[in-house]
This record gives C-alpha cells, sequence and structure tokens, in this order.
C-alpha cells in the first residue's frame, strides 16, 4: 500500500465494518452510511488530485499495476507467441507474437517485469538483454513482411547495465532498433503502461503514435539515478522526480507524447478492466487514422514527428 493511500484505505475499511454490521442490526440508517460513502470519495478526490510528482511514480511501480502480459492476456482476442533472437537465447523481459484485437491483425512487443518474485527474477524486473531487443526487432520486420501494424507495450526502469548485456552488445541493439523502427513501413503504435526509462524504453518506444498512461512516466533517468548524480543522496528522489518533469502532463505539452490516457481513480492498479478497455479503444482509433497512409507516408511523417520534438534556441 502507498502512504497517500493508507488512509484511504482506513475509511474504506471501517465503511466495509459498518456495512457489515448493518446486516446483522440497522444500527445505521441508510441515509448515515450514505453520508459515510460521499465522505470517503471526497477523501479519494482530495488526496488523489494533490498527488505528488514522486506519489505518481510509485503508482507508475505498483506491485498491482497491470503489466504487459496483463494487457496481452485481457485485451487481445488471440496471442501466438514467438521467441528468440536467431543469435543467442530467448529474453523474458521482452513478449512479443502475432495478436488479434477488434477483428485487426498485430504484431504486440511488450516488456515484461513480474508480479512474484519468481516471475520477477524470470523476467529480469523488466530489464531487457541485448537479445531481447533483437528479438524485438526480428518481430518488427516479420509485421513489415506481412503488412501488420505494430503495437509496443513499453514499461521498464532501462535496459538491463550487467558486464554480459554489454559484451553482447546493448547500446548497439538499442541502436539498430532506433534506426529501424524509423524507418519501418508499417503503423507503430507505441503506449507507455509503466515505467518508460532511458535507452531501454526508447528502445520499443518509435512510433508513429506514442500514448501515455496518466500516471506512467517517461524519462532520461529514474529519479534514484538522477539525484545520485546530482546531490550523491538517492532519498532526494522526490526533488528530482519533480525536476525532471516526466509526467504526462509535462511530455504531451513538450510533444513528446501525442495523448495521455486517463486512468480509474487512484492508478490503474484500481479497476485494471478500465484501462484495458482504455487502451483497445486508444489502439483501435489511432489504427483507423494510420491505415490512410502508405509506407513512404508513415515513415516520412514519422521522420518529421521526431526531427521536431524539443526546443531549440539559436543565437548569433
Amino acid at each position: 500500500m502507498l502512504d497517500h493511500e493508507k488512509q484511504i484505505k482506513e475509511y474504506e475499511t471501517l465503511l466495509d465494518k459498518i456495512k457489515e454490521q448493518n446486516q446483522e442490526n440497522d444500527v445505521w440508517s441508510p441515509k448515515e452510511v450514505r453520508r459515510l460513502e460521499l465522505k470517503v470519495e471526497s477523501l479519494k478526490q482530495e488526496v488523489y488530485s494533490n498527488l505528488t510528482p514522486w506519489d505518481r511514480v510509485l503508482i507508475s511501480r505498483h506491485k498491482d499495476r497491470p503489466h504487459g502480459i496483463d494487457y496481452i492476456e485481457k485485451m487481445f482476442d488471440t496471442f501466438e507467441e514467438l521467441h528468440g533472437d536467431r543469435q543467442f537465447r530467448d529474453d523474458p523481459a521482452i513478449i512479443g507474437g502475432f495478436a488479434e484485437l477488434g477483428g485487426k491483425k498485430f504484431v504486440v512487443i511488450a516488456q515484461e517485469k513480474g508480479n512474484d518474485t519468481q516471475s520477477r527474477l524470470k523476467r529480469n524486473f523488466g530489464m531487457s538483454h541485448p537479445e531481447g531487443y533483437r528479438k524485438a526487432l526480428r518481430l518488427m520486420k516479420l509485421a513489415e513482411k506481412f503488412s501488420l501494424p505494430i503495437i509496443t507495450l513499453v514499461d521498464t526502469p532501462g535496459a538491463y547495465p550487467g558486464i554480459a548485456a554489454e559484451e553482447r552488445g546493448q547500446g548497439n541493439a538499442i541502436a539498430e532498433n532506433l534506426m529501424h523502427m524509423s524507418r519501418l513501413k508499417t503503423p507503430i503504435i507505441v503506449i507507455l503502461i509503466g515505467e518508460g526509462c532511458s535507452g531501454g524504453a526508447l528502445g520499443i518506444g518509435i512510433g508513429d503514435v506514442i500514448g501515455m498512461l496518466q500516471h506512467s512516466y517517461y524519462s532520461v533517468i529514474s529519479p534514484e539515478g538522477c539525484a545520485s548524480i546530482l546531490w550523491k543522496d538517492t532519498s532526494k528522489n522526490s526533488e528530482a522526480s519533480e525536476m525532471l518533469q516526466m509526467q504526462s502532463e509535462y511530455l504531451l505539452e513538450a510533444n513528446i507524447v501525442d495523448e495521455v490516457i486517463d486512468e480509474p481513480t487512484g492508478g490503474a492498479h484500481n479497476d485494471p478492466e478500465a484501462i484495458f478497455r482504455s487502451v483497445s479503444e486508444f489502439v483501435l482509433r489511432k489504427l483507423k487514422v494510420l491505415e490512410e497512409l502508405d509506407g513512404e507516408q508513415l515513415v516520412e511523417k514519422r521522420y518529421k514527428k521526431f526531427r521536431d520534438m524539443g526546443e531549440f534556441e539559436r543565437t548569433l
């Protein structure tokens, strides 16, 4: 439970007990129970409308927040997973394959963190090795070959920084993905569903449309990493998360992302089914527009999109 959720949970627990007692003895009138329910709702609105940037980072990391595998299982009508990079091994931190949604066929690629100790170790906490990015690129090229749109679900604290990953060409694998994704002649829809940190996120993050869940973040570095570099003090992660301006509203204003997908009150973990519906609607709505463009137009618009990001100041 997150710190800002504790008071809400206490009130909700108390309200549940009152309702349970009322089933045996009508101690509380329906009017009084309704008044308590309204107080809980009012408290939620107050708490969730005053979240700090660090609160929202914690929401993006919540243990119950839907992960890539959840979206694949709940959103898509069918899914056939493909494995391996055809060079070294299969990287479980990236899941990918053919899928169907709303009568449309896709290639889906998702970063997966795992949801318990065993699966987190298996998935390396969502930190991909170079073979994960090579697997993703292999699937993207298949998508282009068969004229299938691509969906990528971004959720990673960063690419794995271990020595073995560097020896196998981590930086080169990410750079290859950036180059090839910018040139693929098929629609690419990117959705940030949790953490979007550094090159690890960019490795599957080049697209025609970039959507972002309300409480996700997208940044060159994590707040802890920023704090350790600037102040040599990871306890200043709250200050760092505010300075980085990595929340959805800042990125939308800066044209880094194209649309923010609203989350249920308090975060996606409070109503996963609602967020699955919202993301499905976003994908199908954006695909309808992208399908009107041919391959050359897609590449040209994608190139212009990324060239136009950021603000530049020229001085004589």
